[in-house]
């Protein structure tokens, strides 16, 4: 089984969910590729850029709390192996492992699209999420800045965004945040699974240390953000033993508000990610798979509405336990998002805002 370093999915396994064909390299020339070729290379990250005729997603799930969402980017550089946006990729035939963390889409024309959508007679202003599906702040963001360009368009027209990363490249924006801030139109979730660098390199290889990301909190607050760590996900038996020290490094920061999800395994991330446990961590495979199953009605994921957000079982039950004692203890509060959509100024399409 190989691992590729920086890479967080030990394979290329393709989706048959679609029926796709499966991308087998044949044993046989195993045997001699290294030899004719030379060593294997580690996957390069490409970036297609793409151009959607809209650019706002709409939900009507109860699981969550918005409607509407915007992902700059498809795929995801971050590697992260539990990541639930795997599957997307599968829709392409793209496989959900490797090719979701190297085979990249980027959408340039995201900040014109938006504008397009809010100068609409027919929309109505809501809180928009950015960072439910592919993290805002990937490390290509820095060369095409389509997450600066939309916080742009929000400032500009007054409309409430939330952002959740895992980057402290959030950072780089923070004049745009601050400033979205002063109007209650902002609030940012840095999410952080250990407090343990290797194993967060093992878990996320191309996401930020979680020093990086503890410190970057510490700085929202400190510039007025509206920011709490989100202990995203809880991986039983890996990360879950992080959880008081997670708390306290972020109350040391200054962040008093923060939340936890369980870790959820759809469609292919449940593969890649027993593949991950076998090459990291053999020694508990089981007993990580066991405890995830025991909170999912006995599978490796529960797809229902109402239930697939709320793990159920003695081990679910002991760790909200916990999360609530040491809540409470350090002085921690849920974050209430109330972010005011009264102010919103609709653009007109020539960049111009509406008096209406």
């Amino acid at each position: 089984m190989a691992i590729h370093k920086g890479r967080g999915a030990v394979s290329g396994r393709a989706s048959t969910r679609f029926n796709l064909p499966q991308r087998e390299t044949d044993g046989d020339w195993l045997d001699v590729a290294e030899t004719i070729d030379g060593p294997a290379r580690h996957p390069a990250t490409t970036v297609t850029e793409e151009h959607p005729r809209s650019i706002l997603s709409f939900n009507t799930s109860p699981d969550i709390p918005f409607d509407r969402s915007i992902n700059a980017y498809r795929g995801c550089e971050h590697g992260c192996i539990y990541c639930f946006a795997r599957p997307t990729h599968a829709y392409h035939d793209l496989s959900p492992g490797l090719d979701f963390e190297t085979k990249l889409f980027a959408k340039p024309d995201a900040a014109r699209l938006l504008r397009e959508t809010l100068a609409k007679p027919s929309y109505r202003a809501s809180t928009i999420a950015m960072g439910t599906n592919t993290d805002p702040y990937q490390p290509i963001e820095g060369r095409y800045r389509i997450t600066r360009s939309i916080l742009q368009v929000c400032l500009e027209t007054r409309h409430p965004v939330t952002i959740t990363t895992k980057s402290d490249r959030v950072l780089r924006d923070i004049d745009l945040i601050s400033e979205l801030a002063r109007s209650n139109l902002v609030a940012v979730a840095i999410s952080v699974t250990s407090m343990d660098p290797k194993l967060s390199r093992l878990l996320e290889p191309r996401a930020a240390a979680p020093a990086k990301r503890i410190a970057a909190l510490g700085r929202l607050a400190q510039a007025g953000v509206p920011a709490h760590v989100s202990i995203a996900p809880v991986i039983p038996s890996i990360t879950d033993a992080y959880l008081e020290e997670i708390l306290a490094a972020a109350q040391a920061e200054g962040i008093d508000r923060a939340t936890w999800i369980m870790v959820r395994l759809p469609h292919e991330v449940a593969p890649l990610f027993r593949e991950w446990l076998e090459a990291h961590f053999p020694d508990r495979a089981g007993k990580v798979m066991a405890t995830i199953q025991s909170m999912r009605g006995g599978r490796d994921n529960d797809p229902r509405f109402f239930t697939r957000m709320r793990p159920s079982g003695v081990w679910a039950d002991l760790f909200r336990h916990r999360f609530r004692v040491a809540m409470k203890r350090m002085g921690f509060t849920r974050p209430a998002i109330a972010l005011d959509c009264s102010g919103f100024r609709r653009p007109s399409l020539d960049g111009q805002l509406s008096l209406l």
